[in-house]
């Protein structure tokens, strides 16, 4: 942009949001021009903070008739690059639009504006709604809540409930054109209570990144907590005892959240930096079990059932080890409380020395995870990274999440590089399986569209040219 045509955006910026929400300075567009990953730098030219949603319909308004390239970003912990400003322009910063606009006990809903954190919604339900529940991602408590949920991303209670997308009931969005909609109950009646019967109009917003509009308020669903949970990891041995262990699990009435955690992350919980190695003995995964009901009774059948499957396959030659309760096992090692407190902060994974986290998170089919995880983690190992996985049955079984992790110096551009010629790997890898990535990369998707039914691209080109025919909503970062 040149310098005259970019004093004038600035001092029609400042004029709809203020003197102390329009930033240029050098020092700033830094500070936004890269997230931790091994995704290249962009520096945007301008960073505005606005605070209302008029404030973002004006905004958007004035970047459509001057062409400007928009990109909206809350915290930047998506770990795929996609609030990276790859064509400059205007980066807007929605974190100071951080308010709960309403709580809704009895219908179970919630509406959040884009800056409201995790811990902002668990103190406020500790506070005043403690007979409801939410879910929470495996992330630190200051990252966005409407940013997961419109990313689809997943939470502890998503093999209850499915991913965060499955949880809304309506979306407020700001069109590239600055016109504002709702989706949802909210576009008829006052009450956000949910999509049904309506068109479900809240998919053109969800994992598109911002390309479609930005999201300015979400009505998301809370639920009812029950009175009682119990919560045991299972330790398991090799790959087909954790597989019989996880569909076990699934075709049960036990659980309320299923997690699989490979080796190296309780060696990281331990102060290993890099955890390459693991004795034979030792467990392979980590598979963490949550039961609640309202009645005592229920969770006691609910805990005598877990023990018998796993006495079952024990019974069958599987490496399954008698269930630990969370309890007794961090009263023994206290780091791993880190592993069952939602929200989480992930120190042993933020605080390595080298600043880089990125990962490869896939949705996929559960019946294909041994040969899934098993080849991910071969292929970590074989180029000398901690085979890292995180895994997460959701919507009851209907799918599951495999996450490969890696950590890396984010400052070393040759092992930035490395890194993504890694992801590419992986991505190489569970594609055949059915596993496709999720909060998806550029990067990834240019990979997907050769494998993609040519109508659904024509289909998905369409919507979006409709929605924004200048093209300025987070240019390549939805490449369909």
């Amino acid at each position: 942009m040149e310098t005259n045509e970019l004093n004038r955006l600035k001092e029609s910026l400042i004029e709809i949001l203020g003197e102390g929400s329009v930033e240029t300075s050098g020092g700033v567009l830094l500070e936004y021009s890269s997230d931790m990953t091994e995704n290249e730098p962009h520096l945007p030219e301008i960073v505005i903070y606005p605070e209302s949603t008029e404030q973002v319909s004006r905004c958007l308004a004035l970047a459509g008739k001057s062409g400007v390239p928009v990109v909206p970003r809350v915290y930047n912990t998506n770990l795929g690059g996609l609030a990276i400003p790859e064509s400059g322009g205007i980066l807007m910063d929605l974190t100071r639009m951080n308010r709960i606009v309403e709580v809704n006990p009895r219908d179970l809903y919630m509406v959040i504006e884009p800056g409201v954190t995790q811990a902002d919604v668990h103190d406020l339900l500790e506070k005043e709604h403690p007979g409801l529940r939410f879910g929470y991602s495996l992330a630190p408590p200051d990252v966005s809540v409407l940013a997961n949920c419109i990313m689809d991303g997943l939470v502890n209670l998503s093999y209850r409930f499915g991913a965060m997308g499955q949880w809304l009931n309506g979306l407020e969005v700001v069109l590239p054109d600055g016109e504002v909609v709702r989706t949802g109950s909210a576009a008829v009646v006052d009450s956000w209570h949910g999509e049904a019967p309506l068109p479900h109009l809240n998919s053109l917003f969800i994992n598109t990144f911002g390309t479609t509009g930005v999201v300015t308020k979400a009505a998301v669903q809370l639920w009812p907590r029950p009175q009682f949970e119990e919560r045991y990891f299972v330790l398991c041995g090799d790959y087909d005892s954790a597989f019989s262990m996880i569909t076990g699990l699934i075709d049960s009435e036990i659980p309320d959240d299923i997690g699989i955690l490979s080796w190296p992350i309780g060696k990281l919980l331990f102060g290993n930096k890099k955890p390459l190695y693991r004795d034979p003995a030792e467990p392979l995964f980590f598979v963490y079990v949550s039961a609640s009901s309202d009645r005592k009774a229920v969770i006691r059948d609910k805990c005598a059932h877990l023990g018998e499957i796993v006495s079952q396959l024990r019974g069958k030659g599987m490496r399954v080890e008698p269930p630990l309760e969370v309890g007794d096992l961090v009263a023994v090692e206290p780091s791993f409380a880190s592993l069952t407190d939602f929200p989480m902060r992930l120190d042993f994974l933020l605080e390595h020395g080298g600043e880089g986290l990125t990962w490869l998170g896939t949705y996929g089919p559960v019946s294909k995870w041994t040969e899934g995880v098993k080849a991910g983690m071969e292929f970590l190992q074989r180029n000398g990274m901690p085979p890292i996985v995180v895994s997460r049955p959701m919507w009851g079984g209907h799918f599951i999440v495999l996450r490969f992790i890696m950590m890396f110096d984010r400052s070393d551009r040759e092992e930035a590089g490395r890194i993504r010629r890694l992801n590419r790997g992986l991505f190489e890898k569970v594609i055949g399986l059915g596993y496709i990535p999720y909060k998806t990369p550029p990067w990834a998707y240019r990979m997907l569209i050769d494998k993609m039914d040519p109508a659904f691209v024509k289909l998905m080109s369409s919507i979006s040219r409709s929605l924004d025919p200048e093209r300025i909503m987070n240019p390549g970062k939805w490449p369909i």
